[in-house]
């Protein structure tokens, strides 16, 4: 095969996969621009803002493995004292093919009354339930564990355990839940919180 030949079948071939493939595949590293470490992905809420920019994932599963640190940035304190007790979003997923607010479990944090706390958080038939799991330290680094079984969701920080009813059987199906600040207000201050997947 002659060289002009063998350029032309590469670019040809080439030319093939690149038009079977979408941009958002062909974009999919890229999506994201939180930055990642074999420590874990260190997830920024600017001042002023309730999220992170995330890039949407779908997935089926029954456990959500992760560790968590935050640190001095996770001391605050809303404007209206009132909001002082609402609990914000760490991670977690929607659930039974729903979308959050109809059907989800996560984690939840809050600061209050000079303790920063994990809480278990779901939402079932369009329901939200909240209760609090355990306190912990600021620059420690906590496993947290979720699983998904039938008609119930079991939250779990080193040895204490919430269970939350589910609205469904089987493995959860849904998207991923990620960082959210509030309850009402936005973040008062950047709060950085790292996250590591444990498979």
């Amino acid at each position: 095969m002659t060289k002009p030949l063998r350029f032309t079948l590469f670019t040809l071939l080439s030319a093939i996969f690149l038009s079977s493939c979408s941009v958002e595949e062909l974009l999919e590293p890229a999506q994201t621009d939180l930055p990642q470490t074999e420590e874990g992905i260190n997830y920024e809420i600017a001042a002023g803002r309730h999220e992170t920019t995330n890039p949407l994932k779908t997935f089926t599963k029954s456990k959500i493995k992760f560790e968590v640190k935050f640190d001095s940035t996770a001391i605050y304190t809303t404007k209206d004292p009132n909001n002082q007790a609402d609990i914000n979003k760490l991670y977690g997923m929607s659930d039974c093919g729903a979308f959050h607010h109809v059907s989800s479990a996560r984690f939840g944090w809050r600061w209050y009354k000079g303790k920063l706390e994990l809480h278990a958080y779901s939402y079932k038939d369009g329901k939200n339930a909240s209760t609090l799991i355990t306190d912990i330290d600021l620059n420690k680094t906590y496993v947290c564990e979720l699983t998904l079984t039938d008609g119930k969701y079991t939250y779990q920080v080193r040895n204490k355990k919430v269970e939350h009813e589910r609205s469904c059987s089987g493995e959860g199906q849904g998207y991923q839940l990620y960082p959210y600040f509030g309850g009402d207000e936005k973040a008062p201050h950047t709060i950085n919180i790292k996250i590591k997947e444990i498979q």
